[in-house]
This record gives structure tokens, C-alpha cells and sequence, in this order.
């Protein structure tokens, strides 16, 4: 039973890759786009004529902006799909489609509930007296504000439904139905029922969540380098990207009114704010949950690997050259620490505890120095510029990284 719950969990981890390798492209277009629009970034620099309005980059550059922005503000549906598609064993397209169709079940049965209930008004707005935050637009339905955990409920159950149905087979006079065809059809009635039921179970998870991300932040410094500790220790499991995606895509991981909007989960928080002309300096307390991985990814890791090779046998390091050149390379550029954390976790786990607990100082470290560079997938040197140096010192204090990160390497 444990194997098979353990089995379970790494699927779905595997399965939320899909939309997350989304997020860098996404991040790129906001991050270039909302850089080079930013009025105070144009007038501080002098670039009025090249990305000013009305020229022919300021306008392109606003398009990236908003596509980027697009992609954000939509991921509930985007992991809805992507883990559907990721968790169903065959015939994935059916899955995809009926992601897609019971996530706007859900949220219009939700929306109904809400209206019955007299939290939405009769012209859509919502009533008073409504906790601020708690209804938002899905794909322009007004419903919980649920965020990527909306996405996920949906993409795991029905990727369950599809496993166990698309094979069905039906009477002769219904049998147009079955098979794959079923499947969108059972998803609909399943997610019809599910929509009313998170009308009433939702308000309850949503304060879980909120408890839960309040024993992290409510921890400060602490919570900071557990969470750290928690992440990286999760890696060899597969198990990390369920662990830290609440933190950065739900209200577990804080929550702030960015130009008159509830913001919820660190890593929209960043990207609110870096959308944001009025943000003096992005939130230390939002981007906890990541900008310390560019301490180790960059400097700390490829530290360990130039170790790994100054300790080979003198037989084996041309051998050893090419893997860790290579493993170091991508941690420091991607911010992917798989090849080289894999490179001595098997061999050498003690190594790899030591390289958890600093790990997880270098998030708390970052979080004290208040450093505020965000990130689109990890902590390598593209997201370092984009997100960091581009964005300035004064709105992200990116420089303390260089002199924690030479330590780190040395450690």
C-alpha cells in the first residue's frame, strides 16, 4: 500500500513537469517585455526613442508583457490539461479535452452555488461582505479562488477517470459512447457533482492552507531554511514539485494586493510585481521560496563538482572531467542540479545530507539579505539576468548573491 500511494505521488510530481516547462518561455516574454516597458527603467536609462511609446519595440515588448502575463493568469487550466495528459496511460488527447471541459464544469457548478447562495450578485459582481480574495475570474467564470489546486483536482481525477474508462464497452444501442468517447461524458457528471461539493469543502481547505503557509512565514527565518531543507531533501524521491508548487502558486505561499488585486503564492506575487510600475522592491518574503537556489545552483554545486574531480584517481579523471564539466555547467546555466546531486547521492549520501542543509541555509540566507530575484522554473544564470540584474539592484539586491555564492563555492 505505501509503495503503491509512493508510486502515486511520483506520477503526479512527473506529471506537473509538463505545464511547469511552460512557465519558462512565459517568464521570458514578462520578464524582457515588463523590464523594457517599465516607464521608470525607459527614463532612468534614456531609452525614450528606442522603447518609448508609440515606437515599434515599446510596442512589441508591450505584447510579450501581455502574453507572459497570459500564461500566468491562466495556469489553473494550463495543469488542469498538463496533468491529465500527463498521468493518463493512453489516448492522451481524450484526456486533455476532458480536463479542459470538466474544469469549466467545475468552476460554472461552483459559480451556480455561489449565485444561489447569494455570494454573487445577479449583474456577476461579487456580494458584500465576502471575504476579499476568496471569488475570481477562472477562464471568466467567477468561482473560488481556488488557483493551480483547481487545475490539479481536476487534471488528477480525471486522468483517474480516463485510466479506468477508456476502454469501456456499452450496450449495441449506446455503443457510439463508449470507449474513449465515454470519458468526456463521465468527467462531465463526475465534475458536475465535484463543483458543488467544493462550494461547500473549499472554505475549509482554503483556511488548511492558509494555516499551513502560516507556520512557514509565520516562522520567518526558520520557516524559511525548513522549507529549504524540506525541497532539496524531497529530490531523490521525485516527490519536490509537489511539495513546493503550493507555496509558489497558492495561498500557502503568502499573499499581497498588487494595483488593487489579491495576489496569492510567491512565484505570482514576483510576477505581479514585476508587471507593476509602482514596486520600489520586489517582496523579500514572496520570492523566499526560490531566490536562494541561486547561490547554490550557480556557485555551491559546481564548487562540489571542481571537489569531485581534484579528488579522482588520476586514472579516472579525464572521465570524471567530462561528466562534472558537464553536470556543472547545466546546474550553473539551468539551474537543473540533478546530474550532479545524482553524481554522488547513490555513492556518497552523506555528501548529499550536507548538501540539503546548505541548500536550505542558502534560502534562509537569501530571505535575511533580502534578496528578491524570481525565477521561472530554477536558479541558473538566464534567470539570474532576466530576473535579477536586468530588473536592478535597488528593486532586487541581487549583488549579495556574488560574495554568498563565492563562500558557498569554496564550501
Amino acid at each position: 500500500m505505501k509503495d503503491e500511494i509512493f508510486s502515486v505521488l511520483q506520477r503526479v510530481g512527473r506529471s506537473f513537469m509538463l505545464p511547469v516547462a511552460v512557465l519558462p518561455i512565459a517568464g521570458i516574454l514578462l520578464g524582457i517585455g515588463a523590464s523594457f516597458t517599465n516607464p521608470t527603467t525607459i527614463k532612468t536609462y534614456g531609452l525614450e526613442a528606442i522603447f518609448g511609446d508609440g515606437t515599434l519595440l515599446g510596442g512589441l515588448l508591450t505584447i510579450m508583457a501581455s502574453a507572459g502575463s497570459t500564461i500566468f493568469g491562466n495556469l489553473p487550466i494550463i495543469f488542469a490539461v498538463g496533468v491529465a495528459i500527463g498521468m493518463a496511460k493512453a489516448e492522451r488527447e481524450v484526456a486533455a479535452l476532458a480536463a479542459m471541459i470538466s474544469f469549466f464544469v467545475m468552476h460554472s457548478a461552483c459559480n451556480a452555488m455561489l449565485k444561489l447562495n447569494g455570494a454573487i450578485l445577479p449583474d456577476g459582481t461579487i456580494a458584500p461582505g465576502v471575504l476579499e480574495g476568496t471569488i475570481a475570474s477562472s477562464c471568466g467564470i467567477m468561482s473560488y479562488q481556488m488557483g493551480v489546486f483547481g487545475g490539479i483536482i481536476v487534471g488528477i481525477g480525471v486522468a483517474y477517470l480516463h485510466n479506468k474508462f477508456h476502454k469501456i464497452v456499452l450496450p449495441n444501442a449506446l455503443s457510439f459512447f463508449g470507449g474513449s468517447r465515454f470519458v468526456p461524458i463521465i468527467s462531465t457528471v463526475v465534475y458536475l457533482f465535484v463543483g458543488i461539493g467544493l462550494y461547500f469543502v473549499w472554505p475549509l481547505a482554503q483556511q488548511g492552507i492558509f494555516a499551513l503557509g502560516s507556520l512557514v512565514t509565520g516562522t520567518g527565518y526558520v520557516g524559511t531554511l525548513i522549507f529549504g531543507i524540506i525541497k532539496r531533501a524531497l529530490i531523490p524521491f521525485g516527490l519536490h514539485h509537489v511539495f513546493y508548487l503550493p507555496f509558489w502558486q497558492t495561498g500557502v505561499g503568502g499573499s499581497m494586493m498588487i494595483d488593487g488585486q489579491l495576489v496569492q503564492g510567491g512565484q505570482n506575487i514576483f510576477f505581479a510585481q514585476l508587471a507593476s510600475p509602482d514596486v520600489a522592491h520586489f517582496s523579500a518574503d514572496a520570492t523566499r521560496y526560490f531566490s536562494g537556489e541561486f547561490i547554490f545552483m550557480i556557485f555551491g554545486l559546481p564548487g562540489a563538482a571542481l571537489a569531485m574531480y581534484r579528488c579522482a584517481k588520476p586514472s579516472k579523471k579525464t572521465a570524471a572531467k567530462g561528466l562534472l564539466l558537464s553536470a556543472a555547467l547545466t546546474s550553473m546555466l539551468t539551474g537543473i542540479t540533478e546530474p550532479i546531486e545524482f553524481s554522488f547521492l547513490f555513492v556518497a549520501p552523506a555528501l548529499f545530507g550536507v548538501q540539503v542543509v546548505l541548500a536550505g541555509a542558502a534560502y534562509m540566507i537569501a530571505h535575511m539579505l533580502n534578496i528578491a530575484v524570481g525565477l521561472t522554473f530554477s536558479g541558473g544564470l538566464l534567470d539570474l539576468f532576466i530576473f535579477g540584474i536586468l530588473q536592478g539592484e535597488a528593486k532586487t539586491s541581487w549583488m549579495y548573491i556574488i560574495p554568498v555564492g563565492i563562500i558557498y563555492f569554496f564550501l
